[in-house]
């Protein structure tokens, strides 16, 4: 059911309604949607006669069309001795069907129309999406005469449901980027961490299962066994996909009844299996024998964690009352009497995040408490797992409190009806899973994110699941306990895994069965939020045509503000972005540090009274940025003055104590270490920036400088930071001239700084390389285990003030983007991580190649300079058709509509920053 009105139909819907007989046979379940108060989209809801759901969206403005298919199966549904044939079935699907048999048809067909396409597998789904251009190539209303791409787009997509052909050619490479995919995740702790506690689980229930699978065991393993692979995926194929497992979203321009008629002609031919709904009732992930363990593991990056997992509540069809937000919003909490103000007061503690996520349909829950600790806290595990069920025992005693039910309710609803819209194809993947769940159909938009039942006695049940008996305990160190003694079978994490000794787990009991008298007195439930907006009009005007540029409304000695009043999406929101000038943060690495220090003891300083404001739509940020210090604000307009004050405040009066700032400075040491364990990929871009940059420090010069940096030369720098600054911020939303004056001013009154000299302003520069010139950088990586090399070649292009620049390179990256990716991962399978486009820095432009593989860089530049011969040739001989074509393609992605406040702010925050004030431009 909708809470509003349906909206007047203009002559542009054509559609009929929903009661209207049609020829197809398909079912009309409704048009009747939930939506935010400002969608100007049209829904409808059909099933066609071999029973695929599909949800059509009429979006009379959308710039791309569209769309996405979610399909009832996954890694869960893997055979034992093939573990990531889902994933792999997501890959080959790609290659060819038998209507458009040419393996990379598809992507060339979106490529040449604006779009771009991609998928994931998930336990229990595999999802597939795509956007293409809305409209056909003369940019009018898409028509039966004048068709936009979309339909052909969908045609090709829909073949991969009915008649895939699996090609014995594309085999081969396709598990070997699969291959590729897994060993990019080989040292990534996130993935490690996660298959550990799947590898621990009970082995009958398939949460225990490797995802993404490898060469070895997808190719090499079944064919020595003399498995035929292509078959065993053709049999997996016709196995699990079906029609009436599938849930479709279509999107674009077209009317509803035109859409309704593509899908009928399109998707007909999906088989029908009349396969039942995939549901794991039989098994649990966590038996007795898998609970009441301890398990310690050793990361790959400096790190350390408490983690305790519970199974928890099958919330699959408490959708309306959802007792799992109740219950981590309090676990979760950071402000007064909570488990993290009481462990951060302690110093054992830098964060706390708890939730609940689902597993698979029919299966219970999962709620995760994750705690990052500091050196003490790690020391003082155990007391930190006896505080957290003394918390517990505090929130089973108390009954549940519909006042705190009812806060986290009022700001759902006030999140959904000023829900802005995202990208299509975002909108499109995510809205196809969402179908999969047993959610009333007028609610598909809104079920999750809104709250619309207090069931205390569902959240006593959640609570219930929180008890020493129905959990396990995970302690992730490089150096505690230090002596592992197994390895996980698939990405070689060390752990050591045992019962939780009897002691312990006593005291556990003792702290889960306490009561007031005997508890912590730190511990108590949370006051009200008064953060939470109540002030959420906003004055609507009609507006002929959008203002493209923010103006400036103040310009000083001190201070120039830049100030735009939304008039195109018309939320109760805001964002203030503030730049403070100053020449010495970043005159010497030993500076930037000690600002960088000085920024994250004022977040965490800020991390309590912050933490409403974030509960309640509101976010900011203290960084830095390549001119000073930076703030950034953003959210709902009501109280952002109140947490700016605050910001402020804090920066300006902030008692740095030594024991906190131990605490941050051995974070920030073991980030640095770190930074150099993360993926190759990243690594190479920060080089290349800081190789390009006048003014930028590298990892190395950071660390170099940080054991000698004090506390007191913290202090003394933070008076050089704020004293003498020029100030300029941006404002931009629900707010009024007078609004940004007055927080300027706020600033002003708050910081007091000093003038700075316009000659004493940093200046933004980026290296010009000669003509010519050739310049190689060679790292070796820091983590031995890592098998992937990387290489990232960047080719200076020009001035980034030259449009005509800008415009020559970001043509070539259209007609090099595909045929690059095609060439070089696909075909040369080279690794997963390939891509290629524009890369710019302060004032410059260029185009860069970046590929992540086991093959060597040197070997790696050989095939970049081989593909770019190739594309020079072709280009020589690309037709006129195409090279036009190729234009519009980039023409359409140029124009493309902002679809959100905060995409707006971005562009113009960026032109103001780059210091080009080039409003016109999308970047």
């Amino acid at each position: 059911m909708s809470d509003r009105e349906p909206s007047a139909r203009g002559p542009r819907d054509l559609d009929g309604p929903l009661r209207e007989p049609r020829p197809q046979p398909i079912e009309r379940v409704t048009d009747q949607l939930e939506t935010p108060s400002l969608d100007d989209r049209t829904y409808r809801v059909i099933r066609l006669s071999n029973k695929l759901e599909a949800l059509l969206v009429h979006d009379p403005e959308t710039d791309k069309a569209s769309a996405a298919l979610d399909v009832n199966v996954g890694n869960f549904s893997d055979e034992e001795d093939m573990p990531g044939m889902a994933h792999a079935v997501e890959h080959l699907l790609f290659m060819g069907t038998k209507k458009f048999p040419v393996e990379n048809e598809y992507s060339q067909y979106l490529a040449s129309n604006s779009g771009s396409s991609n998928a994931y597998t998930g336990a229990t789904s595999t999802n597939y999406f795509f956007d293409v251009s809305a409209k056909p190539a003369n940019d009018q209303e898409p028509s039966a005469s004048n068709p936009s791409p979309f339909k052909g787009a969908l045609d090709r997509f829909a073949q991969f449901f009915i008649e895939p052909l699996f090609l014995e050619s594309t085999l081969d490479r396709e598990l070997r980027a699969v291959d590729s995919e897994n060993k990019k995740n080989l040292q990534s702790d996130q993935w490690r961490l996660h298959q550990l506690e799947k590898s621990l689980s009970n082995p009958k229930h398939p949460f225990c299962h490797f995802s993404t699978g490898n060469f070895e065991v997808l190719k090499a393993q079944p064919e020595a066994k003399g498995v035929n692979v292509r078959a065993k995926f053709m049999e997996f194929h016709e196995k699990h996909y079906s029609a009436n497992r599938m849930k479709l979203v279509v999107l674009g321009r077209e009317p509803l009844d035109v859409l309704e008629d593509w899908v009928a002609e399109l998707f007909a031919g999906v088989p029908n299996k009349n396969l039942v709904p995939n549901r794991w009732e039989a098994e649990v992930p966590f038996r007795e024998s898998e609970l009441g363990v301890q398990v310690f593991a050793k990361p790959v990056m400096d790190s350390r964690e408490l983690n305790l997992f519970f199974p928890f509540l099958d919330e699959e069809n408490m959708f309306e009352s959802q007792p799992s937000r109740y219950v981590s919003h309090l676990i979760g909490h950071e402000g007064p009497g909570s488990i993290m103000a009481y462990v951060k007061e302690k110093g054992w503690a830098n964060g706390l995040s708890a939730g609940a996520y689902p597993v698979c349909p029919g299966t219970p829950g999962i709620f995760d408490c994750q705690i990052r600790l500091t050196e003490e806290g790690l020391k003082n595990y155990k007391e930190i797992v006896k505080i957290f069920f003394q918390y517990v025992s505090l929130l089973r005693e108390s009954p549940p409190q519909e006042w705190i039910f009812d806060e986290q309710k009022g700001m759902a609803d006030v999140d959904f009806k000023f829900k802005q819209k995202t990208p299509a194809s975002r909108f499109t993947s995510k809205t196809s899973a969402v179908m999969q769940k047993p959610l009333p159909r007028e609610w598909l938009l809104s079920g999750y994110s809104r709250l619309r039942k207090f069931d205390s006695q569902l959240i006593d049940k959640g609570l219930a699941c929180l008890r020493p008996d129905n959990f396990r305990l995970t302690i992730v160190s490089q150096k505690f306990p230090g002596d592992w003694d197994q390895k996980e079978k698939w990405y070689g994490t060390e752990y050591r895994h045992e019962k939780i000794p009897d002691d312990f787990m006593a005291e556990i009991k003792k702290a889960a069965s306490s009561s007031a008298s005997d508890r912590l007195a730190e511990l108590h439930l949370p006051h009200k939020n008064n953060f939470i907006p109540t002030k959420l009009e906003v004055e609507k005007k009609e507006v002929k045509e959008p203002a493209v540029a923010p103006r400036v409304v103040r310009n000083d000695s001190i201070a120039r503000t830049w100030f735009k009043k939304d008039d195109t999406f018309w939320v109760p929101k805001a964002n203030l972005v503030i730049s403070c000038r100053n020449p010495n943060i970043y005159s010497t690495a030993e500076n930037a540090v000690k600002a960088r220090l000085f920024t994250d003891l004022v977040r965490d300083a800020l991390e309590a009274y912050s933490y409403d404001a974030e509960l309640a739509g509101l976010q900011y940020s203290v960084t830095l940025d390549a001119r000073g210090l930076f703030l950034d604000l953003s959210g709902y307009n009501d109280k952002l003055a109140v947490l700016l004050e605050q910001v402020l405040i804090t920066m300006r009066d902030i008692k740095i104590k030594d024991e906190r700032f131990d605490i941050i400075k051995e974070r920030l040491n073991r980030g640095y270490n770190n930074w150099e364990l993360q993926q190759p990929f990243h690594q190479v871009s920060d080089y290349t920036t800081w190789l390009n940059s006048e003014r930028d420090y590298v990892v190395e010069e950071s660390l170099a400088e940080l054991p000698n940096i004090t506390a007191e030369d913290v202090r003394q720098f933070k008076k050089q930071m704020l004293s003498q600054v020029h100030i300029e911020s941006y404002v931009h939303g629900n707010l009024y001239k007078e609004d940004a004056l007055k927080l300027t001013d706020m600033i002003e009154t708050i910081l007091k700084p000093r003038e700075l000299p316009r000659p004493q302003w940093p200046v933004i520069r980026s290296l010009v390389l000669p003509a010519g010139s050739n310049y190689v950088y060679k790292k070796t990586l820091k983590d031995p285990a890592n098998v992937n090399h990387c290489i990232e070649v960047w080719l200076y292009v020009g001035d980034k003030s030259d449009r005509m620049t800008r415009a020559k390179t970001m043509l070539l990256d259209q007609m090099t983007h595909e045929p690059a990716f095609d060439q070089l991962r696909t075909k040369e399978q080279l690794g997963y991580v390939v891509f290629s486009g524009v890369r710019s820095f302060s004032t410059t432009y260029g185009f860069r190649f970046i590929i992540q593989s086991e093959r060597t860089p040197e070997y790696l530049e050989s095939r970049i300079e081989a593909f770019l011969n190739l594309f020079a040739n072709n280009l020589d001989s690309m037709s006129e058709t195409d090279f036009e074509g190729h234009k519009r393609s980039l023409i359409v992605k140029r124009l493309e509509k902002l679809k959100n406040l905060d995409q707006e702010s971005s562009r113009h925050w960026a032109q103001i920053a780059s210091e080009y004030y080039d409003f016109e431009l999308s970047e």
